[in-house]
């Protein structure tokens, strides 16, 4: 470790600088010891006053620092230097580096987690002893030893495990600052001290087992909070991925090489066979087939694609061979641009500080102003050091942020286990806090209001016999609507002398008779509502007798209950989505949304959301395409169904399971009841502290009182917090209103998200 950190310094910072065309430099820093929200100012603010400095903005999520400066004035050699006076080494911005440090990060904090948990479990076995011991005939040798086993087992488990506090404390001390791990290193490490000078002195009680315990609790939320980090970041990462590695671009001559897609510029010509992603945004040039845009757009159904249209990088060919012209290629490619505007998106929502952030900048001063008053006071009225000293560490231990530290932690731990049962997974620590105080939703359409895979709405209207003969012919074709009517006709055997036709359909012989199954000329069928693009249509022919099938996107069963229920709640509700606009008025109309956009873009989504909080709204948004990234991490909170694209999944701060919306309004019940729990616990954490620190400072406060006393406040805010349960679930409509629902969109189309 400290090799790669001399290496890192010894690089020339100069070759990872960029330049603008109007002459300022700039360059992304990767920062080691940024833990949380209130980092922020710290970095920030303390760049600002560096002369030269134009703008500096931290993404905590991913550590990463952009700052821009004017050369002529500073460089980034004084700016690294500046962000180690305030505490945080800076090396040039790496993903894999990042990758690489997360990983070692957390098993690192696994395994100090894990030593502190097994000494906590062998010296809370002797406190019991002693404890119990202490009101019958324990001897004081039988104490003694009893206090050495633990001292032997505490202190060498505390000088390890509490390394990730240790050191976060001493570098805020380096630069000046007090952090909420400065008392929590002084009362560890004063109550162990404290604790080996009575066990010397052959006292009656000491306190190993206090301060293993908090560096467990403490250990194990920044683990989780460390491993969800990790998470994200990974699946955020993943975005580059889908425009593939290789591109087989069509030389002048017109043979066909295999380059790099970073190699592909605009204008050349490349070719797509079916079932490779397109590398590039591109024009078609050549060929006809069906465009999968799921990962780009969140819409199951396949795009018909023909010379002339635009195809985005990233999006899955069907069955044809396209030649496409690249119109935009590398960093200019609309994926590259989401990824852009979430990455600017993440670091605007990274400034939102949590409760306990809050707290503890105006807590940690307090907590050691008091210790100090204690001493100094105490020494002024003519007692004794040894008892000054007692007295001073009584008042960190009662002051001890343990409390204050599970304030928050608490609710959320059973706030999280109550909204898991109720299928929602969190994303983000603070994702409670924020979707409490959210007053707008924003839903997208397609894959959100509406199931994400379509359906067949006509199947009562085609004849049995027909349906089995479809429902096999289905089977036998890998067409993904193919597979959608298999699947809603229950079909278990394919035809066994089917042929499939590359962009046409399948047929077989039933009974002598030619069947066919798949597009209108296919199948010789003259029918109107082929061109229409509010519905996906297979048509099917055997023999003389014709049938279509209709496969459309279904509204979710609780869609309309669910926004009825947000809007009981003075939660105003609006819909953004890249669809046409003639195709979400049907949703809106059903759903009673009178405020909706169709034809929306990512950038456009990301603007809408900015408008609605300049207004005043604290919006969350829903979503699960890619389009939707840029705007779930822009908004104040977001959800993702659980089967959005990765993208989506990762920017999310909650996921929902299943095809209902109730997950959705359970998350915003649970999340208002766990906020107004968190307040009650740091009032109860305050209480306490106006009650308890007098007394201390007055010596009437025992360390061991003092102890005890931290341990009940901890227990009261655990109790307060298991009152963060999810309450009864909104009803769910009747099948007649569900039905309802779903005959008012059958004109919704399945095109984009």
């Amino acid at each position: 470790m400290q090799r790669s950190k001399s290496m890192a310094d010894a690089l020339d910072l100069s070759c990872f600088v960029r330049r603008s065309a109007d002459g300022a430099a700039s360059m992304d820093f990767a920062l080691e010891g940024v833990d949380c929200a209130a980092c922020i100012d710290d970095i920030e603010g303390g760049l600002k006053p560096e002369p030269g400095v134009v703008s500096a903005r931290l993404n905590v999520a991913s550590r990463r620092l952009s700052v821009a400066w004017r050369p002529e004035v500073t460089g980034a050699e004084k700016i690294a230097a500046r962000l180690a006076a305030l505490g945080y080494r800076a090396h040039p911005f790496d993903l894999h580096r990042l990758e690489a440090e997360d990983v070692a990060q957390t098993k690192w904090l696994i395994r100090c987690l894990a030593v502190a948990s097994f000494s906590m479990m062998n010296v809370m076995l002797l406190s019991v002893s002693v404890w119990s011991g202490a009101v019958t005939d324990i001897m004081p040798e039988t104490r003694d030893f009893f206090h050495w086993l633990s001292a032997l087992l505490v202190m060498p488990a505390a000088a390890y495990a509490g390394q990730p506090f240790f050191r976060s404390a001493l570098a805020g001390l380096r630069a000046r600052k007090l952090n909420m791990d400065v008392p929590i290193s002084l009362g560890v490490c004063l109550a162990i001290g404290m604790s080996l000078y009575e066990t010397l002195h052959s006292a009656e009680h000491a306190y190993f087992d206090s301060a293993i315990m908090l560096l467990v609790f403490l250990l194990l939320g920044r683990t989780l909070d460390q491993m969800m980090r990790v998470k994200m970041r990974a699946a955020a990462a993943n975005i580059a991925a889908l425009k593939g590695d290789f591109a087989n671009r069509v030389e002048a001559n017109g043979d066909v090489r295999i380059v790099p897609v970073a190699a592909l510029a605009c204008g050349d010509t490349v070719l797509v066979r079916p079932g490779d992603r397109v590398p590039a945004d591109a024009e078609i040039v050549a060929g006809a087939s069906d465009v999968d845009e799921s990962v780009i757009t969140g819409e199951t159904l396949r795009r018909p694609a023909a010379q002339g249209d635009r195809v985005w990088a990233g999006s899955l060919n069907g069955a044809g061979a396209l030649t496409l012209r690249v119109t935009a290629a590398g960093a200019a490619t609309l994926i590259d641009e989401v990824k852009r505007l979430v990455e600017q998106a993440s670091e605007a929502k990274s400034r939102y500080r949590r409760l306990a952030d809050r707290a503890a900048a105006i807590y940690s001063p307090m907590v050691h102003l008091a210790a100090l008053l204690t001493i100094a006071g105490w020494l002024l009225v003519g007692a004794s050091v040894h008892f000054a000293l007692i007295t001073a560490i009584s008042v960190l231990i009662i002051t001890c942020p343990c409390a204050l530290a599970l304030a928050v932690p608490a609710v959320q731990i059973v706030a999280t286990g109550s909204l898991f049962r109720s299928g929602v997974y969190l994303n983000a620590s603070d994702a409670i806090e924020r979707i409490a105080e959210i007053n707008h939703v924003v839903f997208d359409k397609t894959g959100t209001l509406t199931l994400p895979q379509p359906q067949v709405a006509n199947l009562g209207e085609v004849d049995a016999d027909l349906r089995a003969i479809a429902g096999r012919l289905a089977l036998s074709s890998r067409h993904p609507l193919a597979a959608t009517l298999a699947c809603a006709l229950g079909a278990q055997h394919p035809m066994d002398d089917a042929r499939e036709i590359a962009g046409a359909g399948v047929e077989a012989t039933v009974d002598g008779q030619t069947a066919r199954l798949g597009a209108a000329s296919f199948c010789g069928v003259a029918d109107a509502r082929e061109s229409a693009a509010d519905v996906s249509l297979i048509f099917m022919r055997v023999g003389a007798r014709t049938a279509t099938f209709e496969v459309r996107q279904a509204l979710r069963e609780d869609a309309r209950a669910v926004v009825d229920a947000l809007r009981a709640r003075g939660v105003t509700v609006s819909i953004l989505s890249g669809d046409r606009p003639e195709a979400v008025a049907p949703v809106a109309l059903a759903l009673g949304v009178a405020d909706w956009r169709g034809g929306v873009k990512p950038d456009e989504k990301i603007a809408a959301i900015a408008a609605l909080a300049a207004a005043g709204r604290k919006t969350l948004m829903i979503g699960d395409g890619l389009n939707d990234a840029p705007a779930l991490a822009g908004a104040h909170a977001s959800m993702s169904p659980i089967d959005a694209v990765d993208i989506a999944r990762a920017k999310a701060d909650a996921l929902f399971l299943g095809e209902r919306l109730q997950p959705v309004l359970i998350a915003f019940d649970v999340s208002r009841k766990a906020r107004a729990l968190m307040r009650q616990n740091l009032w109860l954490a305050v209480v306490y502290n106006a009650f308890a620190v007098p007394l201390a400072v007055a010596g009437y406060v025992t360390p061991l009182i003092a102890a005890a006393a931290m341990s009940g406040s901890s227990i009261l805010v655990t109790l307060n917090a298991l009152r963060a349960r999810a309450p009864s679930p909104v009803a769910a409509p009747d099948d007649g209103e569900s039905l309802v629902l779903r005959a008012a969109v059958r004109p919704v189309p399945g095109a984009a998200s």
